[in-house]
């Protein structure tokens, strides 16, 4: 479905950011003060029609990613993007873990010039303080149209806590990120 609403409301900001599967990110974002919603879905590519089968096998050039629908009185954009770089490894071309191929590259699609200069100097700060070893190769591009992920995707791991890639791969991130950012965590 084209969910393509980039205006946002009075009080609110969208952050729409890919770290491979999309389960982890919305897993984590869902705990945070200040998020309102999250969803999971596809952009970056040029089908326009993407389904999770077609981005899976690469050929549509979307990535999994989430729109985070945000207060910035509450939480600001640069915390989401520390958190961003602390849940995933953007050091990695086109794979987290197991994953494989474009669909799961690190990229922060901006939605404004604002947002865009933010992401540049929140790289730029990770590398300066060399916080990995190996260069961050996250894409910084331009949002483009968001397409939400089927239905079945949404609060994947809230509703699967118990299947083997949410034990596995989304739990140990959630963990990391209860334990790093306590402060930040919804009451």
């Amino acid at each position: 479905m084209n969910s393509n609403r980039t205006i946002s409301r009075p009080g609110e900001e969208f952050a729409t950011l890919a770290g491979g599967c999309f389960w982890c990110l919305e897993a984590v974002y869902d705990q945070i003060n200040g998020v309102q919603s999250v969803e999971s879905g596809y952009t970056g590519g040029a089908d326009d029609t993407p389904t999770y089968e077609a981005v899976c096998e690469g050929h549509t050039g979307h990535a999994e990613a989430v729109r985070v629908t945000f207060d910035p009185a509450q939480i600001s954009y640069r915390e989401l993007l520390e958190i961003f770089f602390v849940i995933h490894d953007p050091t990695t071309l086109n794979r987290q873990g197991n994953d494989v191929g474009t669909q799961y590259r690190s990229a922060i699609f901006y939605h404004s010039p604002t947002q865009r200069q933010t992401a540049e100097a929140v790289v730029a700060a990770f590398q300066q303080e060399k916080i990995y070893p190996d260069p961050i190769v996250t894409q910084i591009a331009p949002a483009m149209t968001w397409y939400e992920a089927e239905a079945y995707h949404q609060e994947y791991f809230a509703r699967n806590p118990l299947q083997g890639y949410c034990q596995f791969v989304v739990g140990p991130k959630v963990a990391k990120f209860r334990k790093q950012f306590v402060a930040r965590l919804k009451a």
